[in-house]
């Protein structure tokens, strides 16, 4: 019988570590990422959501070293899109741009969410924050939020309606906070996105516009097709320095700010994670991307990882809170 040349010590010694080699986390044996890593943005293009998921996308990639793709799902309030996410391989090459509406909102709106935004995805990054904002057709009659609050009470046989890009999202609870500090009821109506909401306002089948101020910004600017009324945070916003708040124009308190963050599938490697967040924080600190969103009306995020989580569970006590006590649902 031939015998093996290597001692019995030498074969245990291979075997443990051949065991430990297997045993590496997948992302680190590859080392991650290797190949492109996408982020999910669950909205149509065009509006706030595509132009932040957009804008990190880019932000990550000189961190991470490698292309970062975008992806549209929309749908359902955008649960389609985040529940898409939290379904993915917890690998860090699926990430998802969450938003105020999919991690705070849709669980107090939707009875069957298909997943649950603070157990199944992990927070990475707040991306931005910005105001949302008033708007009505340049033909419209409506010139101030005063002119808004009276045509609403003085409407009651046909009431005064508004567009939002959804059901669920920051800008439709926006405008049922607006109704219950104005003491007014419109009619909602939500579209699939800015894209469509904003001609449907511009043509005039719509009173009012509550949209994101960077989905509308450009169109408010231009004022051909529509008319800024106000920004719903507390301040005025540099990048419409002429817009009035809706608290300075009749609503005092009124404070609404949207915003929108990077999330990854739970049990994505805590390595990748780390990997994530440190390359979200460059990016986001740079004068280039501060630059850009200002001139977006909005501001980069500071919030990562667990700050993060600690920010989304205060906004889920605020808007639980107010969808409970004004009975809103997501039909």
């Amino acid at each position: 019988m031939t015998q093996s040349v290597y001692p019995r010590a030498a074969w245990r010694s291979f075997a443990v570590a051949a065991l430990a080699v297997l045993a590496l986390p997948a992302a680190h044996a590859a080392g991650y990422p290797d190949h492109p890593v996408t982020v999910v943005v669950p909205y149509p293009p065009g509006g706030g959501a595509d132009i932040f998921g957009r804008a990190i996308a880019h932000a990550l990639e000189p961190g991470l070293k490698q292309t970062v793709l975008v992806e549209n799902k929309p749908g359902a309030g955008g649960n389609i899109g985040m529940a898409y996410v939290a379904r993915a391989k917890a690998d860090g090459y699926t990430l998802g741009l969450g938003t105020i509406g999919t991690q705070t909102i849709n669980q107090f709106l939707y009875n069957n969410m298909a997943f649950d935004p603070e157990r199944d995805l992990v927070p990475i990054a707040l991306v931005s924050t910005t105001p949302n904002v008033i708007a009505v057709s340049a033909k419209s009659p409506y010139k101030t939020v005063a002119d808004v609050i009276k045509a609403a009470k003085q409407s009651r046989d046909k009431k005064l309606t508004y567009a939002s890009p959804g059901v669920g999202s920051s800008v439709h609870l926006t405008g049922a906070y607006f109704e219950a500090m104005a003491g007014v009821t419109m009619l909602h109506v939500p579209f699939k996105g800015t894209s469509a909401s904003l001609p449907a306002v511009a043509g005039g089948q719509v009173d009012l516009l509550f949209d994101n101020l960077p989905g509308s910004l450009a169109q408010i600017k231009d004022g051909n097709l529509v008319r800024g009324v106000a920004v719903t945070s507390s301040t005025r916003d540099p990048s419409v320095p002429d817009l009035p708040t809706v608290a300075e124009s009749g609503l005092p308190g009124f404070d609404v700010t949207a915003w929108f963050a990077l999330y990854a599938p739970r049990n994505t490697p805590e390595s990748v994670v780390k990997q994530l967040i440190e390359a979200a924080r460059s990016g986001l600190q740079g004068q280039a991307i501060a630059k850009n969103f200002a001139g977006m009306g909005a501001k980069p995020g500071t919030l990562f990882g667990a700050d993060l989580a600690a920010f989304e569970s205060q906004e889920r006590k605020k808007w639980g809170g107010l969808i409970k006590d004004k009975g809103i649902t997501a039909q």
